[in-house]
């Protein structure tokens, strides 16, 4: 899930990949809960009793609930990224095997050329010879050895003459599957234009309802929101080592994984762009797939193909450099460095971060090198 690589066709665009609402999100999504709104307190009149002002644990029972609705809002945008990121992934490869057709295209009708030209020739010394059997120029000629020489000859060309004609007739069949196969990328290019298009829709709306919904919180809200994200993400954290995992992780980096580390964290500080995938921003695949090809392996785009076509490692396995999927649809990645940490593009609004690698519930571990 950059800034998205422009095909051939100019197919790049870039995408979300965002699914929490933390530097170090939190544990779960929530259904949509409507967010409470701000209001001024009216002024009492006389011999009224001014109205009692909420307290702490209501305030945070609302927030909580903007907190939900958030990581709802976020999550989608994720997801949406993903379909968005594998559209704008086909998309390139369609528009290369288009131009790779089309080059064959123009060489197969080049060669066609060609051997039109050597059929028509072949069929023209055969009219000089008037077509008659070889009996009959056999009987009329007045040198039959010369003549049976010149027959060998002549075999010699009607054989050369079939070949042309199976070449002719080979060529343009491969001409017209290379046309087939043009026609069936070319429309396979206009679907993925319409996936990338509704997914980028979605991701646009999800992201604005985010920002509105901040944007109607207090300053001291606003704070306040963090504080509750942060302590969210921490109690996650906290749950995950108590289980004694990072007794069990203990396994050095490969130097490819060390590279692959050494990339993601001098982005650190860098803003979450959905889609982007560096210099500047970057959204969650973007990073991770950046920093591995910085280390000199490719590696799927998007969360999503990371985490089915990548080797799965146990998490007790895990080294730095390796990759954690989180969420049950694999719709966030980060990258484990060590010390029970990660470092990843959190979402919209934030940058790119260290934090709890159990902060997030997370779905497996993949190895890029294995």
């Amino acid at each position: 899930m950059g800034t998205g690589k422009r095909g051939l066709l100019a197919t790049a665009v870039a995408v979300v990949c965002a699914i929490t609402v933390l530097g170090a999100p939190g544990t779960a999504f929530a259904s949509p809960i409507p967010a409470p709104t701000t209001t001024s307190t009216p002024t009492p009149t006389a011999g009224a009793q001014a109205p009692a002002l909420p307290s702490t644990a209501t305030a945070d029972k609302n927030l909580e609930a903007v907190r939900a609705r958030l990581e709802t809002l976020y999550h989608d945008a994720a997801v949406a990224t993903d379909a968005y990121n594998a559209a704008e992934e086909a998309a390139q490869k369609q528009s290369a095997e288009i131009v790779e057709l089309a080059k064959k295209i123009v060489a197969g009708q080049q060669k066609l050329a060609e051997l039109k030209d050597r059929a028509g020739a072949a069929a023209r010394a055969q009219y000089r010879t008037g077509g008659l059997p070889d009996e009959a120029q056999l009987m009329l000629s007045n040198d039959p050895s010369e003549f049976l020489d010149g027959a060998g000859r002549v075999r010699q060309g009607q054989r050369a003459t079939k070949g042309l004609i199976t070449q002719l007739t080979r060529t343009q069949q491969d001409l017209e599957q290379y046309s087939k196969d043009a026609s069936a990328q070319w429309a396979k290019l206009e679907a993925g234009r319409k996936i990338k298009a509704a997914a980028q829709k979605k991701i646009e709306k999800q992201i604005s309802e985010a920002e509105k919904l901040e944007s109607r919180l207090e300053k001291k809200e606003k704070a306040r929101l963090e504080e509750l994200e942060r302590q969210s993400a921490q109690k996650a954290q906290t749950a995950w080592l108590d289980t004694g995992i990072l007794h069990e992780i203990d396994s050095a980096a490969s130097v490819q994984g060390k590279k692959a580390v050494q990339f993601a964290t001098a982005q650190v500080g860098k803003p979450y762009v959905w889609g982007a995938e560096g210099p500047d921003s970057f959204d969650c695949s973007g990073l991770t797939s950046e920093a591995w090809k910085s280390a000199g392996r490719a590696m799927p785009r998007t969360s999503q193909e990371q985490w089915q076509q990548l080797p799965h490692v146990p998490v007790e396995d895990m080294r730095p450099g390796d990759l954690i999927i989180y969420f049950s649809d694999a719709s966030h990645v980060a990258m484990y460095v060590g010390d029970g940490s990660i470092i990843h593009a959190p979402r919209p609004g934030r940058t790119v971060t260290l934090a709890g690698a159990g902060s997030m519930p997370i779905l497996g571990v993949v190895r890029p090198d294995a």
